[in-house]
């Protein structure tokens, strides 16, 4: 069994480890070319760096809620269970990088603002969606009827994606410590080419995380099903006797 579900969906074919090493190499290449290339702040000198890893994380945070809603509403429309096995994989990778976030967030707040955490509206928006991102997870480990976990992951996509949302816009609407959202047109030029090249690296493997947990929980679903059916084999040959 195990030969023929590796055959039917091998784990790791050519094409996906190809682009995992470039994903990885072109994420090595955009850090160092942007801590080495770009200059230190005026006001916080080489901490300001930190831009590379911290920005591009919460960036494929929010697009992780984004992924995961618009894979619900398509299970939602098609019933499809592949469109739902898309979305848990969008959220199990998005949840990494929201806990890099705001990790990350802490180690630059620290020396900045002389704090690791503040209820500040960025902060707080940041970790709601990171505990939504939790919650999601939680909800689809503990119900096991695989339809209805379907069906309550995409109801709880919809808050989540509201929520990214608020995220983004939480520097405008609300007075803030945050500094407002770093972009190419708001950060100084210095900085602007390994800014754009550390986003497109971290959406790489994004990609790449978010495809490799799909094809594994293809398997798993797989594997679950033909085990259920060799279980269910025998009563059903014991009826017919």
């Amino acid at each position: 069994m195990n030969a023929s579900i590796e055959r039917d969906y091998p784990l790791t074919p050519r094409w996906l480890t190809l682009f995992g090493w470039g994903a990885l190499a072109f994420l090595l290449l955009s850090q160092v070319l942007g801590v080495l290339t770009s200059p230190p702040d005026r006001d916080m000198g080489d901490l300001q760096k930190i831009m590379y890893v911290h920005v591009p994380s919460a960036f494929m945070s929010l697009i992780g809620y984004a992924v995961i809603f618009v894979f619900g509403i398509l299970y939602l429309v098609k019933r499809d269970l592949r469109y739902d096995l898309l979305a848990a994989s969008a959220a199990q990778v998005g949840a990494v990088f929201a806990a890099a976030t705001l990790v990350t967030g802490s180690i630059w707040a620290r020396p900045t603002w002389n704090v690791w955490w503040t209820w500040d509206a960025r902060l707080t928006s940041m970790a709601v969606l990171f505990l939504m991102y939790v919650g999601y997870l939680v909800l689809r480990a503990f119900t096991e009827d695989e339809i209805r976990r379907a069906r309550w992951s995409a109801a709880i996509a919809g808050l989540g994606f509201i929520n990214s949302g608020i995220v983004y816009m939480s520097v405008k609407w609300w007075r803030t410590i945050h500094q407002m959202q770093s972009t190419p047109g708001t950060i100084d030029p210095a900085y602007v080419r390994g800014f754009r090249m550390n986003i497109i690296a971290f959406l790489f493997v994004f990609a790449y995380f978010v495809i490799s947990r799909y094809r594994v929980a293809r398997v798993v679903r797989d594997v679950e099903a033909r085990i259920e059916e060799r279980a269910l084999a025998p009563n059903a040959e014991n009826v017919h006797a």
